[in-house]
């Protein structure tokens, strides 16, 4: 334990990169196996099962730190972090030999099933035995995953270094739905078993989005185009006749889709394929707000899918007859994959092929991205020709232009305490429209202003609250500001009446009173 709060302090203390890939390689190099899987594991947000919940932890932690709750509770507010919270109040009162970072979550996992005596007399005992950012880490390790510029790709940059297995490999065998408790280092990482891996992604590659002066920069004859869809990227895998559908999240969801299972025996065994789940009904393409009424249950019934039909939109393939040929030329995949469509097409399968386009000039790439709305897309996927299926974000290769956002100017009505760095600013907002002369709230958004429009927001909060809900403060309604938003829906759950989705600040509208600002019919505009 105290050699993974030391890597974690470690890496917390660079924003280089190349620092901190050194950093985790040597700590993998020089930890036992165990320790430096669960290390993976926790750093690729895998923790274990959370043994009991923050209000207790808030609750013991004044206890022990001997302050009253409402002072912990400030504090918390302030500090932003409950483990960081914790471990400023806490004391160390006893200097044990901590565990080893696999013998701490063994013990965390053990807790699940001890009653609240007992559980409260291990978490005092570690508190006061851990330093400060021991008990920091067994904090986060409690509640949450770490937040310290560790990407996936990175960690498996600095695994690859360690174990000297190529990049690419490690980052397939680190997807999917795999467990420190049951499964070893040698397995997972140095020699996996193939039939473990049956139903095992690839890593998704991913687009950069552009602006709009990339058309200067590559001939248009280099690239292939095709529309992008609102929906839940996915990756298809059917293997020894079983089929497997996995979300980017790296979330297994096949039983959320059950129609897809058809889709065995139709398409080969061997076969993976990257494509976009989306709502389709009608032949007309649904909202993504549908789709996630499918994710949101349980069990999904065949009433509900009857009222949402989900079709997955196929872009690409990664592997075929059991081969993967994700280093194939992407006019190449394109070639198998639109030949594969034709033979299962005329089935019927809930299966649709994203639609290729070329273009001779940028003019009439510009002219198809305003079409984007009329064909309920989010603008255009531009893709190299050549490009191989890499993973994560490579520049160069594809690249995402979306169609320009929504706007609405909307009135500021409460503000919450920003996270880390902005701990002590009011960062996080709550907008509303005009509904027959009354505010009603739309949208939440937190990220758009320069860091001097925050400090002014900040200090107008501070100056302006009209009332408290704990962390929260409602304001006077007198700032405006133009949100965008990328697409709407309607929704039962938002006084509004309607949902939007990823709302952000675009422009503090200093020339508007609150009087300008929209209203809920005006959103309604929106609604295609």
């Amino acid at each position: 334990m105290r050699r993974f709060a030391a890597l974690i302090e470690e890496l917390d203390s660079t924003n280089k990169t190349n620092q901190k890939v050194t950093i985790l390689t040597n700590y993998f190099k020089s930890t036992p196996k165990k320790d430096s899987l669960w290390a993976i594991a926790l750093l690729s947000h895998r923790r274990p099962p959370r043994p009991l919940n923050t209000t207790l932890m808030r609750i013991w932690a004044s206890e022990l730190a001997e302050v009253p709750e409402w002072l912990f509770e400030e504090s918390y507010h302030i500090v932003g972090d409950l483990a960081e919270t914790i471990s400023l109040s806490v004391r160390q009162e006893i200097n044990l030999t901590p565990p080893s970072l696999s013998e701490c979550i063994k013990e965390i996992i053990n807790l699940k099933s001890k009653d609240e005596k007992e559980k409260k007399s291990y978490i005092f005992k570690r508190w006061k035995s851990f330093n400060n950012y021991e008990k920091f880490v067994f904090n986060k390790i409690l509640t949450g995953g770490f937040r310290i510029g560790i990407s996936q790709k990175l960690m498996t940059r600095a695994l690859s270094k360690a174990v000297k297995i190529e990049e690419n490999i490690l980052a397939h065998r680190l997807m999917g739905q795999w467990s420190p408790m049951t499964t070893t280092f040698e397995e997972l990482i140095i020699n996996p078993n193939p039939e473990d891996q049956i139903s095992q992604p690839y890593p998704f590659f991913l687009a950069y989005p552009i602006d709009q002066d990339f058309q200067d920069k590559e001939l248009v004859q280099n690239w292939c185009f095709e529309h992008k869809w609102d929906g839940m990227r996915s990756q298809l895998i059917i293997r020894k006749g079983k089929c497997f559908l996995w979300s980017r999240g790296e979330e297994l969801i096949t039983d959320k889709f059950p129609e897809l299972s058809s889709l065995v025996g139709l398409i080969p065994d061997g076969t993976v394929l990257d494509g976009e789940l989306i709502p389709y009904k009608q032949n007309k393409v649904g909202y993504f707000n549908d789709l996630q009424k499918r994710i949101g249950r349980k069990t999904v019934s065949k009433k509900l899918q009857d009222e949402i039909p989900i079709v997955i939109m196929l872009y690409d393939i990664l592997e075929w007859e059991g081969k993967d040929i994700r280093n194939y030329h992407l006019t190449r995949r394109k070639e198998i994959l639109e030949s594969l469509y034709k033979k299962i097409k005329v089935n019927n399968a809930p299966i649709l092929l994203s639609q290729v386009m070329f273009f001779e000039n940028w003019k009439e790439v510009k002219e198809e991205r305003k079409r984007a709305d009329e064909k309920s897309s989010e603008g255009l996927m531009i893709k190299k020709k050549e490009s191989i299926y890499s993973v994560g974000r490579k520049k160069g290769f594809w690249f995402k232009w979306k169609s320009d956002p929504k706007t609405i100017d909307a009135v500021l009505t409460y503000a919450m305490r920003g996270h880390g760095r902005r701990t002590n600013l009011y960062t996080d907002y709550t907008f509303a429209l005009w509904e027959n002369e009354k505010l009603v709230t739309f949208a939440k958004a937190y990220s758009g202003l320069a860091d001097t429009e925050i400090k002014k927001v900040d200090r107008f909060v501070k100056q302006n609250t009209i009332d408290r809900f704990g962390p929260v403060r409602q304001v006077k309604p007198e700032l405006v500001f133009e949100i965008a938003f990328e697409g709407i829906a309607s929704s039962s759950r938002h006084k509004s009446g309607f949902a939007v989705r990823f709302p952000r600040i675009l422009r503090w509208r200093h020339d508007k009173k609150i009087a300008d600002a929209n209203s809920i019919n005006d959103l309604k505009q929106f609604l295609r």
